[in-house]
């Protein structure tokens, strides 16, 4: 352990502890080695800024991953090497119209073209073991829904044609139980996912507010399953992390009568939608779709994968879901490859992905899309709202590249991509003008994403240390062509394939299920190798296609005659 020896050191390393949860932090340690990962790089950054005042890109911690090496960067721009190139953050009155974010304006857009769709629906299923409080659970969503104004708000259209959101200064929640107890014991998990996923596919009026809906099923005094259901509108994935923990937060202080335990939020979603569209214009946008413009250029306006039936001539989006889970000893054996190559997971798993698509498609440029928190400032880390950007991570592979190589080649794209994260895919899609495709989605077809955020855990009544278990819900829909959606737990990386069932059967995605989990064991143990020698196949399937499917010797038959072995065919 090596202490601190300047003042930049010593708030760098009490930023390091905070973000990774640790008591010290050496100057000489490694970040990613500590369990660092790109989104907990995003809010070192992000405090790095409020602390010295200072810009420094994501790229920079990747460069100098100790606190040594960083304050000296640090140092280095506090002399006046970089300056700050974004406005602040501050509070907007609300006594005009309020504008939609970019990413509120296409999902406006979206729902005028098919409105009541539960396409951008995100459903939750939260388990909750032990006996319910069901007054004190309704208070914590409605304290929820009056922290949060963006779970308030609705949206209308002005006469001039522009959208604007309206904040409702309150309104009314309740929370419905559903007794399942009369049902069956067999059969009492099966109709509650079933239950679940009709409530998932309810579609919201975006014109009515709240824009959340959530209920009770009551599999028996000791256990029930929390439904919340929120619009994308005012609602991403990091913010149901938030509601998660704040709504266990809250039920257990109201279940013993004390007050919310949540300290008051000083900005909200609308103070960011109106910061975005005073910064984001002008040069400042041209500078960041510069870069998109030539890390897009030239790239293929489709992914051709092989699919089980024909393309449907306009875009759908139904959609089933498979399991994917690497196991503690294949997780393993990819962190240590991450800490050799200087790379994130989510780097060698993009890779890996990109690699199994060009050995279906056949082709060697690779677009995938990939959600990015967008929460590069540490005022909205807390903040319920529609942040979630997509971006557009491109892979170039050829004949001779090993897969160590593609690493290299993915790093750098993704740092890259994070330093223009500002630029909303809706935007970028606008500026970049794609040929347009009524029956796939622009820029890309398929999707890859990594969450970091854990399990999510939570105080029960009488303070026990229950377990708030968050549950998977299929809500029966798929965005795009295939999404590979993992989860970092610690010990082992899972998560689901999404599918979209008009295109391949539950057979097929299986294969590539188990097609993925091959390549990447093979590429972990051997990142040298030519990535299109890397095996696809496991032992079963490579058995049943060298011994099982050529065994084709029949038993034969002495012919007398010439005739015999005609009349034997026909």
């Amino acid at each position: 352990f090596v202490a601190p020896r300047n003042p930049t050191e010593m708030r760098l390393a009490a930023i390091w502890a905070e973000v990774l949860h640790l008591d010290s932090v050496s100057v000489t340690d490694d970040f990613f080695s500590l369990g660092g990962h790109s989104l907990l790089a995003t809010q070192v950054v992000s405090r790095v800024r409020k602390a010295f005042d200072v810009e420094l890109p994501l790229r920079a911690l990747f460069e100098a991953p100790t606190v040594a090496a960083l304050a000296a960067r640090v140092d280095a721009v506090g002399r006046g090497d970089l300056s700050l190139q974004r406005p602040p953050l501050v509070a907007v009155p609300r006594t005009g119209p309020i504008p939609l974010s970019f990413a509120q304006q296409r999902l406006w857009f979206l729902d005028r073209l098919q409105p009541g769709s539960p396409f951008y629906n995100i459903p939750s299923a939260i388990l909750l073991h032990g006996g319910l409080n069901l007054a004190a659970l309704e208070r914590a969503i409605q304290e929820l829904v009056q922290r949060h104004e963006a779970l308030r708000t609705s949206f209308h259209d002005q006469a001039d044609g522009e959208a604007v959101q309206h904040i409702h200064p309150r309104v009314e929640m309740s929370v419905p139980v559903t007794d399942l107890e009369g049902v069956p014991e067999a059969t009492r998990e099966t109709e509650a996912l079933r239950l679940a996923q009709l409530e998932a596919q309810k579609p919201f009026d975006l014109s009515q507010a709240p824009l959340l809906r959530a209920s009770v099923l009551r599999l028996s005094e000791q256990r029930h399953i929390l439904l919340v259901t929120v619009h994308h509108i005012v609602s991403d994935g990091w913010s149901n992390g938030i509601l998660t923990r704040e709504v266990g937060e809250l039920y257990g202080a109201f279940s013993q009568g004390r007050p919310s335990p949540l300290a008051p939020l000083e900005l909200q979603y609308a103070d960011y939608a109106a910061w975005q569209r005073g910064w984001l214009r002008d040069e400042a946008l041209s500078q960041q779709v510069s870069w998109w413009r030539g890390q897009l250029s030239g790239a293929p306006h489709a992914l051709e994968l092989p699919t089980d039936r024909p393309r449907p001539p306009v875009q759908t989006a139904n959609g089933g879901t498979l399991a994917i889970d690497l196991g503690a000893q294949l997780t393993a054996e990819l962190r240590a490859l991450c800490l050799r190559e200087g790379v994130t997971p989510f780097m060698a798993l993009l890779s890996a992905f990109q690699v199994l698509l060009a050995r279906y498609s056949g082709q060697d440029d690779i677009v995938v899309g990939s959600p990015i928190a967008n929460r590069q400032r540490s005022e909205i880390e807390g903040i319920v709202g529609f942040f979630v950007n997509t971006l557009a991570l491109r892979a170039r592979l050829t004949e001779k590249m090993t897969f160590r190589e593609l690493l290299a080649q993915v790093k750098e794209t993704t740092l890259g991509a994070y330093t223009h994260q500002d630029v909303p895919f809706e935007k970028l899609v606008d500026e970049l003008k794609p040929e347009r495709d009524l029956s796939r989605s622009p820029l890309f077809q398929v999707m890859f994403a990594l969450q970091n955020t854990g399990r999510s855990v939570g105080p029960q009544e009488d303070g026990d240390a229950g377990v708030l278990q968050p549950m998977q819900v299929d809500s029966g829909t798929a965005k795009f062509d295939l999404s590979l959606l993992c989860g970092d737990y610690g010990d082992d990386i899972g998560g689901l394939l999404e599918f979209n069932t008009d295109l391949f059967d539950r057979g097929t995605a299986e294969r590539m299920g188990k097609h993925l989990v091959s390549l990447l064991k093979s590429a972990v143990n051997n990142p040298g190798q030519s990535l299109w020698r890397l095996p696809l196949l496991d032992e079963q399937e490579r058995h049943q296609f060298l011994v099982s499917w050529n065994d084709t010797s029949r038993e034969s038959h002495a012919v007398t005659t010439m005739h015999g072995p005609f009349e034997a065919q026909v």
